[in-house]
């Protein structure tokens, strides 16, 4: 039973968790210039686990039970992703973009974890995602069955952050070109202003 549980928690999460989304891209770019990487993916991990925990605890009733609290997050969010497709643009457009060795100046440490907890937090799919659905995938088990859907969907979610900001270096000799780290910005802010738009005419439950 326990094995059976947490493989289906494992599915599930890593379903969910690898779906290309804002929190990805920010994580990526973050790999890809490996400027503050371990701080990143700290925050994704902690952030993810912790609303698991919360969903399968029971959380996700009370989330669905008070939806002005996942459109307030809908606005919040899609100020921040709208904000952050404009900044993309400016890079693309002056051109600073680019591969910098670590400890250049790139934003602070906790800048970068300020705009990583936005991208975490400011989106209600990841609520819907982690407190709701998974919360409610685990009621289909008993007792120590639901902790161990828990584990497997948290496990996905360790094992997807770690490859996604660590692994982007594989990428590294294509990103060496100024040039494709234009387009990428363009891609990310054309990424980042669509879910923005999307956040604001589609509704989150």
């Amino acid at each position: 039973m326990f094995s059976t549980a947490y493989l289906a928690g494992l599915a599930a999460g890593a379903g969910l968790i690898i779906a290309i989304g804002a929190q990805n891209a920010f994580v990526l770019r973050q790999g890809l210039q490996r400027h503050y990487i371990g701080s990143v993916v700290t925050v994704c991990i902690l952030a993810d686990i912790s609303l698991i925990l919360l969903g399968v605890a029971g959380m996700g009733l009370a989330v669905q039970q008070h939806p002005g609290l996942l459109q307030w997050l809908r606005y919040a969010g899609a100020a921040f992703l709208a904000a952050y497709g404009m900044l993309a643009l400016h890079r693309a457009w002056r051109g600073e973009s680019g591969l910098q060795p670590a400890g250049d100046s790139n934003g602070s440490r906790a800048r970068v974890v300020l705009a990583c907890v936005g991208f975490t937090l400011l989106n209600p799919h990841v609520y819907l995602d982690t407190v709701v659905l998974l919360g409610s995938l685990s009621t289909h088990y008993d007792g120590g069955g639901r902790w161990a859907f828990a584990a497997g969907a948290s496990t996905a979610s360790v094992v997807w952050f770690l490859s996604l900001g660590y692994g982007a270096r594989v990428l590294l000799p294509v990103f060496r070109s100024p040039l494709a780290w234009r387009l990428f910005d363009v891609a990310v802010a054309l990424f980042m202003l669509t879910l923005a738009a999307l956040l604001l005419t589609q509704p989150t439950g």
